[in-house]
């Protein structure tokens, strides 16, 4: 859903100063706005205080926003060493591949692409016209999967947790021994959580490190108050976290074995160093077999080199 990043956005991702503000053990930082495709997004990952939670990497809230019927509008661009995660809360999108996959998503079902050494992708409209919300989430691959082929899976049904005045949805990994049926090349794991007014206490796992965004309403963690366009970092350790609300709210939970090595983030490359970026933008320009072709009437995006390129 999340479209590729402009290369000022980009070179922004490195420099802007988040607000940051530590409430009894919770981080809480302040996303960043951003334009993708035809929205303003909140993007909570990554900043410059927090740049990964386990291996997620970028998380951007969308909307509630009024769509017409050219939808997102987000034209073919390229990834490389990534995982897109796209949840639906409202609306319906269509997504395009250079696999020739064409998989309209809706409220409730993921999408999971795995880009590997290269795919490139669009996000379009299906002719639907009202509200639209939602969020992208990013996984960077570990090394032992980020060189291998690209691919793509649809989940229409995924398991659910009742909790204490709580439903959770297991879009990736585990909760309470659940699991979701969604590839993971880390060990992470990713719950939409539909909260209704009063206190719920879920497990978490203490080697995980854990973040939440929240998507509509508002809820406390330790004190806290998390409301949508913030991060909630809860940190690493906790065996259990409880959050407290008086309104309906769904929140995203996201957390994951800390990543064992530093990514270099670059537009839509997820990769080690600059060469391999380099090579990745290269390819794209130059239209080679790498990225190959999405059946789209929408233009290719394109946008100069890296800046640490001679020019």
């Amino acid at each position: 859903m999340s479209g590729p990043v402009t290369a000022g956005q980009a070179n922004a991702l490195e420099s802007a100063e988040p607000s940051v503000s530590p409430t009894a053990g919770v981080e809480i930082t302040e996303s960043a706005v951003s334009q993708v495709g035809e929205f303003s997004v909140r993007r909570a990952l990554p900043r410059r205080a927090r740049r990964m939670i386990g291996a997620w990497c970028f998380i951007d809230h969308m909307g509630p926003a009024t769509v017409d019927e050219r939808g997102l509008g987000v034209a073919p661009h390229p990834h490389i060493g990534l995982q897109t995660v796209t949840w639906l809360l409202a609306g319906e999108a269509l997504h395009r591949d250079s696999l020739g996959t064409e998989q309209v998503i809706a409220p409730g079902r993921l999408n999971l692409m795995t880009a590997g050494h290269g795919v490139s992708h669009s996000e379009e409209g299906t002719g639907y016209r009202g509200q639209l919300h939602g969020v992208q989430l990013w996984v960077a691959q570990p090394d032992h999967t980020r060189h291998q082929p690209a691919a793509f899976e649809h989940h229409a049904d995924l398991p659910h947790v009742e909790l204490d005045h709580a439903t959770a949805t297991v879009v990736i990994g585990e909760l309470a021994g659940v699991i979701s049926p969604a590839r993971r090349d880390t060990d992470h794991a990713g719950i939409d959580l539909d909260l209704r007014p009063g206190r719920t206490t879920m497990p978490l796992r203490p080697d995980y490190e854990h973040g939440l965004v929240v998507l509509t309403g508002a809820c406390s963690v330790d004190g806290a108050d998390v409301i949508p366009g913030r991060l909630a970092y809860l940190g690493i350790g906790r065996v259990e976290i409880t959050l407290t609300t008086d309104q309906p709210t769904r929140a995203l939970l996201v957390g994951g074995v800390p990543f064992d090595q530093p990514v270099l983030m670059w537009w839509n490359y997820v990769a080690r160093t600059r060469d391999e970026i380099t090579t990745a933008h290269r390819d794209w320009t130059e239209r080679a077999v790498r990225f190959g072709h999405v059946d789209s009437q929408l233009p290719r995006y394109e946008i100069g080199p890296p800046p640490w390129t001679p020019q």
